[in-house]
């Protein structure tokens, strides 16, 4: 989704162009408990309606084509040549175990490529149509933007395969180099983007918030450094990166860079480090790598505020321990608690600790700017996910989407296998949208929930979690079951596994939508008017003399800082005069 656009103004008042603030973590075998790959995403956006995307295999007859429309808008872009045949995709991840996120980073606005006709959208989901592995899809993605050119502004991509992780980043070359006439200059000037991808060693996590990532980078040895010009290569074990061969020598061209290829920064050069980059962005990786190495990330703790942009994070770090599935949906699921960040300590956070601020983020106090902060966890998350790929599984059991909708903090990862062709009814495309409400809506039944929540934020959460932790780990268990039944039977039983996957999915969705909504009724019922309605043995209390009365609830104060806050402001107004 699109950057946190960040900015300055003459005047120094941080402004916030853009609402999005989409987060990636990228886990590789070695860095978790059971051997699988994983990447996640959060669909930040205001105006993103949650469901859960699919597009069926398919063939084609030669000469047909795709019509590409701009991810963002809708806007058509152009067409594309069809491929013969293409895989099945289930949101972000297909058939084969790969799956494909992102985070858009913006970077210089005047290399966006407005003739371009692959935007970041299309290029995930047309690349997911045609590729198996993480290699391949690099080399898809760097074939389609030389052909087609590359529509959008700065973007990372994170690319999984069951063995693999790659990040990958980009920019377009919007901005035309001229020749000493004054003129564009056709030798200098080709379609497409300039980029870097990057192996993410095994046995580290890497992660990127809307900034680009990548810096300086080995150059090209033939071995594991290879250029755009070697995709032929891509496939050799030992590569461990590749880019774009004009990287260097486009922002060269363009006046943007004049020293020494070793000194080049894929970071600096294209998307240039502020305080915003730093403290709106870079910081959600910085809080996710504090989870997973605390003793290595504090190191960073100056970087993530901000205040020492020369002290620059690593791309990737080796955690503490390998990660089990619960800790990565753990990355997701972040305020900044326990660090100087945490947004629930705050007066901002109110009565009840709600760590949540709605827009604007930045605002001035006596003529000094400041700003809220940008968690990983955001109330405007259309979906969020967690692409697992394991390499020792058949594909269609293999490959899991763990899949949920709204915020991420409050929201269930419901098990989707990469192998189904049905969608569930609470997830399906097109069962309501940001315009219009459906009853039988996942999206709609936990923003019910979650909005209901931040008013009482402190004490509900608590309840809501009870139940967010129930159906996931009773859905990570019942795949452990799975696993037994299907684990030794690579290559066969496809169409069983299939109808399987089908019936497996779609049940858990199901489990999980009655289960939330039975959640809604009994959050209303307890916390309704701010009262908190008493319970013993998980029935509520009643008053001893009729069933459907219930005891005096209780009444729990505001915290004292809120009561000290509101002296602050109303001065001796509320004061009881004896």
């Amino acid at each position: 989704m699109k950057r946190i656009s960040f900015y300055l103004t003459a005047m120094a008042m941080l402004v916030f162009a853009k609402a999005d603030a989409c987060t990636n973590f990228l886990i590789t075998k070695g860095a978790s408990k059971d051997g699988s790959t994983m990447i996640t995403y959060a669909a930040d956006s205001h105006t993103l309606y949650g469901c859960l995307y699919y597009r069926p295999a398919a063939n084609y007859p030669a000469g047909s084509m795709l019509d590409i429309y701009e991810w963002d808008s809708g806007r058509r872009l152009g067409q594309i040549k069809q491929a013969a045949h293409t895989y099945s995709v289930v949101g972000n991840m297909n058939e084969h175990q790969l799956s494909i996120a992102e985070t858009t980073y913006g970077g210089r606005s005047e290399q966006v490529d407005t003739t371009g006709i692959m935007d970041y959208g299309s290029l995930i989901y047309v690349t997911l149509q045609r590729a198996k592995t993480a290699r391949e899809a690099i080399k898809v993605i760097a074939e389609l933007i030389a052909e087609y050119g590359y529509y959008s502004s700065g973007e990372s991509f994170s690319i999984a395969d069951p063995n693999e992780v790659w990040i990958m980043e980009m920019i377009g070359k919007g901005q035309k180099v001229m020749d000493k006439k004054g003129t564009i200059d056709p030798k200098k000037n080709a379609k497409g983007a300039v980029w870097v991808a990057a192996r993410v060693p095994d046995g580290y996590i890497s992660g990127h918030a809307n900034h680009a990532r990548i810096t300086t980078f080995p150059k090209a040895d033939g071995k594991k450094v290879l250029t755009s010009k070697q995709l032929a290569k891509i496939n050799e074990p030992a590569v461990e990166w590749i880019y774009s061969e004009d990287v260097i020598d486009y922002a060269r061209n363009i006046g943007i860079f004049n020293g020494k290829d070793t000194e080049f920064s894929f970071s600096d050069i294209y998307a240039p480090l502020d305080f915003s980059g730093a403290r709106g962005c870079e910081a959600r990786v910085w809080a996710g790598f504090m989870k997973a190495n605390a003793a290595e990330a504090k190191k960073y703790e100056s970087y993530a505020r901000g205040e020492d942009l020369k002290n620059r994070m690593p791309l990737w770090i080796k955690p503490a321990q390998p990660l089990s599935l619960q800790d990565v949906f753990g990355l997701m699921r972040d305020h900044y608690e326990g660090t100087s960040l945490d947004m629930t300590k705050d007066a901002g956070a109110g009565a009840f600790e709600l760590p949540y601020r709605w827009r604007p983020m930045g605002f001035t106090v006596n003529n000094v700017d400041y700003v809220h902060e940008r968690a990983i966890s955001t109330q405007q998350t259309a979906f969020s996910f967690i692409a697992q790929a394991r390499s020792w599984m058949p594909n269609p059991v293999g490959g899991i989407l763990w899949f949920g909708v709204d915020d991420s903090y409050s929201t269930v990862y419901v098990p989707m296998y990469c192998g189904i062709t049905r969608i569930p009814e609470s997830f399906r495309e097109g069962n309501g949208n940001m315009m219009q409400y459906s009853a039988t809506s996942a999206f709609w039944l936990f923003n019910q929930v979650s909005n209901f929540t931040y008013l009482r934020y402190k004490d509900m959460i608590v309840d809501v979690q009870k139940v967010q932790q129930e159906l996931e780990y009773g859905f990570i268990a019942k795949v452990a079951e799975n696993d037994q039944r299907w684990s030794g039977t690579k290559g066969t039983n496809n169409a069983e596994m299939v109808d399987f996957a089908n019936t497996f999915s779609n049940t858990q969705a199901q489990i999980m939508f009655n289960r939330w909504k039975s959640l809604s009724e009994y959050l209303l019922v307890k916390y309704m008017d701010g009262n908190i309605k008493k319970e013993r043995n998980g029935r509520f209390v009643n008053n001893g003399f009729n069933q459907n009365i219930p005891a005096m609830p209780s009444q729990p104060p505001y915290s004292q800082q809120f009561y000290e806050l509101i002296i602050q402001t109303s001065g001796d107004n509320h004061r009881v005069v004896k």
